[in-house]
């Protein structure tokens, strides 16, 4: 079945997404145990479709410790409650399990990181495990540059790549007008098509961000930043007996964000 798959890439639809912003707002509590290990507490709230509905609440619980002056370790888990678009009320909770290291060099009054974070997020409740995993591993590769010459207020700007590494795998035949029958459940003009497997990897997102912190005083930090994604999706649609595939659709797009966090550390 192996070649059908080189196939079905080819065969799949691009759809541009239209530009859509939103804005983040959290609060951070940061507690310092012993030398270089701390823990943290963070509350977030989303709001998307052009500031019009509310995304998400997201509570992250943290921990770091740095090994080394310039190495830091950290885990942490997230429990993120997204609202449902086209209800009131909130969906099934995800949870999400976090393990990262960052790098930092110091040269005069600029920092330079690179951060690796790797990411397990579980779903739960009803969903098609057809289209989605109910795990969904990520890796986020994010350079970072801050400038602390101006005291209180420290600019900073970052770049970060997002690996999806365990998307679904497909093979369907496509003739180049319609999908093949392949099955004795499709139709004519329908997909016959496999699902074998969750190892596809590739790069969905692409994000860049300009940012300030401004240190209010001792143990406050307003954290002010935009924040722009560039998706690259590649969504499948089945349906729910994994019977048949309605699409196969690659959603590109951009998405904003204005932000501002506040952090309290002691």
């Amino acid at each position: 079945m192996g070649w059908f798959f080189p196939l079905m890439a080819f065969s799949q639809t691009d759809v541009a997404l239209d530009p859509e912003f939103g804005g983040r707002v959290s609060v951070t509590v940061d507690k310092r145990i012993i030398q270089g290990l701390h823990i943290s507490l963070e509350e977030e709230a989303r709001f998307d479709n052009n500031f019009s509905g509310f995304d998400r609440l997201q509570t992250t619980l943290a921990l770091s410790y740095k090994v080394h002056p310039n190495i830091k370790l950290g885990l942490g888990y997230a429990l993120i409650n997204g609202y449902g678009s086209n209800s009131e009320s909130f969906k099934n909770p995800r949870h999400r399990f976090i393990a990262e290291v960052t790098g930092t060099i110091h040269y005069g009054y600029w920092n330079f990181s690179l951060k690796e974070r790797f990411q397990v997020t579980r779903r739960t409740g009803d969903f098609n495990v057809y289209q989605n995993p109910q795990n969904a591993l990520t890796l986020k590769s994010r350079l970072k540059a801050q400038y602390k010459g101006f005291g209180k207020v420290q600019p900073y700007a970052y770049f970060e790549v997002r690996n999806y590494l365990n998307a679904p795998v497909i093979a369907a035949a496509y003739d180049g007008s319609v999908y093949v029958t392949l099955d004795d459940y499709s139709e004519e003009g329908e997909a016959g098509w496999f699902l074998t497997g969750f190892n596809g990897g590739y790069v969905n997102r692409l994000r860049g961000s300009l940012g300030v912190d401004i240190r209010l005083d001792k143990r406050s930090t307003l954290n002010l930043y935009f924040l722009g994604d560039y998706l690259m999706d590649k969504v499948v649609d089945a349906n729910a007996e994994g019977t048949k595939l309605k699409s196969y659709t690659k959603e590109t797009g951009f998405r904003g964000w204005i932000g501002a966090g506040y952090e309290f550390a002691f």
